[in-house]
């Protein structure tokens, strides 16, 4: 039922603590991600088993936990549907995601963390510069989502972390697709090191007004970019 694309997913090799499910589910969800199982396409479960060189059983639970996830549609005696990503699915996601992270930022500056809790996030934002210093916009986005993932950690709050983990898989495909399309985005990464500052400095209402901004922001060139080329049904 896929357009007849051979998919390599040789560079996917399983830990051996990692159950046969919780490896299909890295796999497909880094296919899906990746536009690699392209969005509205339809694929059966024999399919999929035979991709990934293993059983239907951990394949079938392992679509259910994709499908929790907002990235297939299990679709009984017919497979999966790889959901389509449009701008109104990623107004509302960015909405949530925008109070969310906002939020973190304003309980991580209440924390009075000690410097060796920046570490993470400081090397971030350093990736970020230089992976745009040499064009890699592939690295930029990883150190990118590397940031948001350390800001929700210092915000301290399991709660937001787990919301935060079901929409972040939504985004990265959305973000992938208009990557190259999108102007350089150094106000991004002067954004996270402002942001960083306020948190170091304990200033909660800067903190949360900045990131604010700067989510608001990227939704807006986000959905724009996804009109613009017309990405409504991918």
């Amino acid at each position: 039922m896929n357009d007849g694309k051979h998919i390599d997913i040789s560079a996917h090799h399983s830990n051996k603590n990692m159950s046969n499910t919780q490896h299909a589910v890295n796999v497909l969800r880094e296919l899906i991600i990746d536009n690699r199982l392209a969005s509205g396409s339809n694929h059966l479960e024999s399919e999929l088993a035979k991709m990934l060189g293993m059983s239907r059983t951990p394949v079938r639970e392992a679509t259910l936990i994709l499908e929790a996830q907002g990235l297939v549609e299990v679709k009984p005696r017919h497979g999966i549907k790889i959901l389509s990503i449009s701008p109104e699915d990623m107004d509302e996601i960015y909405n949530i995601l925008t109070e969310l992270e906002s939020l973190a930022a304003e309980l991580a500056a209440q924390k009075g963390y000690t410097d060796n809790e920046f570490l993470v996030a400081e090397g971030a934002i350093q990736q970020m510069d230089e992976a745009l210093a040499r064009e890699d916009r592939e690295a930029w986005a990883r150190a990118d989502e590397l940031f948001h993932s350390e800001l929700i950690r210092l915000s301290g709050s399991e709660r937001i972390g787990n919301i935060f983990r079901m929409f972040v898989d939504q985004v990265s495909r959305a973000r992938k697709l208009t990557l190259n399309l999108r102007p350089t985005p150094t106000q991004s990464n002067e954004d996270h090191r402002t942001v960083l500052q306020a948190i170091r400095k304990g200033d909660a209402k800067t903190a949360r007004k900045i990131h604010r901004q700067h989510r608001l922001q990227a939704k807006k060139m986000l959905i724009a970019l996804l009109e613009q080329y017309g990405f409504h049904n991918v």
